[in-house]
């Protein structure tokens, strides 16, 4: 009996090769949609928003006047950070999402 397949564990690694190339491409495509992914985050009834992208770029707040106070700036500073938490919670759901497919890639 002969050695059959000739060159078969190098068409292996070739595909396998192949199959790395397209996943990397694939997760820089992703890369590219989180941070293009708008996510909101919200507290005191959407008195304070926070705009963020979903790898947690903060690129907006809007406050309302009502919880404008210089009397209690204590209030505005918890509903800031509460809705930058609630942003953050919500990005970590999209990557997670996202990307989870490709975490082993991470470490090549």
């Amino acid at each position: 009996m002969g050695f059959k397949g000739g060159m078969g564990g190098m068409g292996n690694m070739q595909s396998l090769m192949k199959q790395a190339q397209k996943m990397q491409e694939e997760m820089q495509e992703v890369d590219k949609l989180l941070d293009d992914w708008e996510i909101v985050g919200t507290s005191g009834g959407e008195a304070v928003v926070v705009y963020m992208n979903a790898k947690k770029i903060i690129d907006g707040i809007e406050l309302d006047e009502s919880v404008v106070d210089p009397d209690d700036v204590e209030m505005l500073e918890d509903l800031i950070m509460a809705a930058i938490n609630d942003g953050y919670k919500k990005a970590d759901e999209v990557y997670k999402e996202k990307m989870g497919p490709y975490a082993a890639m991470k470490g090549m």
